[in-house]
C-alpha cells in the first residue's frame, strides 16, 4: 500500500527578541541539549538550564541580531542570527537552528525569509548576506536554496567544529538578486 505524501503549508512563523524568561530558557534547552541539532554547531549540547540561561545572558542578548523563531503565536522552536562582517557593513552572515521536532516543515525556510526581510529594512547598506552549511548537512543546504540563496562553492577546512576542521558550502543572497 502506497503512502500518500501530504503537503501542508508551513505554520505561520514570526521572529522576536529573546529574553531571560523561564519559557525562553526552556525553549533554548529543547534544541541546545539535542545532539542532532548541535551536530553542526561549534559547541556541544547543553547539559543544564543554567547553560542555556548563561548562553542567553552572555551571547544572545548582547548579539547584534539574534531572534527567536516562533510558530503558532509565541511558541519558540528555534533561533536565527544575523551578524555583520566586522567593519564591512555591506556584508553579514546568517545562521539558524531549529528544534528537531520541527524539522522538515518549512519553518526554517520561512524564518530565513522573515529574517532577510527584516535585516534588509534595518540595515539599508547590506549588499550581501551569506550562510554556510556543512557539506554533510544536505537538509540545511536545501533550506538555503529554497529561501533563494545561491550556492557559491565548497570552502575546504573552513570551520572548526568541536576540534575538527570541516568543509562547508558557501551560500549568498545579494541585493542585486532582488532578494535583499
Amino acid at each position: 500500500m502506497q503512502q500518500e505524501q501530504q503537503h501542508h503549508s508551513p505554520p505561520a512563523v514570526s521572529l522576536r527578541p529573546f529574553s531571560l524568561s523561564e519559557s525562553d530558557v526552556a525553549a533554548v534547552m529543547t534544541w541546545a541539549s539535542d545532539p542532532r541539532v548541535t551536530r553542526f554547531q561549534r559547541r556541544g549540547p547543553f547539559t543544564s538550564k543554567d547553560d542555556a540561561r548563561r548562553y542567553i545572558a552572555d551571547h544572545i542578548l548582547p548579539h547584534p541580531w539574534y531572534r527567536a523563531i516562533c510558530v503558532g503565536g509565541r511558541r519558540v522552536v528555534g533561533s536565527i542570527t544575523v551578524k555583520p562582517a566586522g567593519a564591512e557593513r555591506h556584508r553579514a552572515s546568517i545562521g539558524y537552528r531549529l528544534a528537531y521536532d520541527y524539522w522538515g516543515r518549512g519553518i526554517a525556510t520561512a524564518a530565513l525569509g522573515a529574517a532577510v526581510s527584516a535585516v534588509s529594512e534595518e540595515w539599508p547598506d547590506l549588499e550581501r548576506l551569506e550562510a554556510v552549511a556543512d557539506v554533510e548537512n544536505p537538509a540545511s543546504q536545501r533550506v538555503l536554496e529554497k529561501a533563494g540563496f545561491r550556492r557559491e562553492g565548497v570552502l575546504r577546512k573552513y570551520v572548526m567544529l568541536k576540534g575538527e576542521s570541516r568543509d562547508v558550502v558557501m551560500y549568498s543572497l545579494l541585493a542585486t538578486d532582488n532578494k535583499l
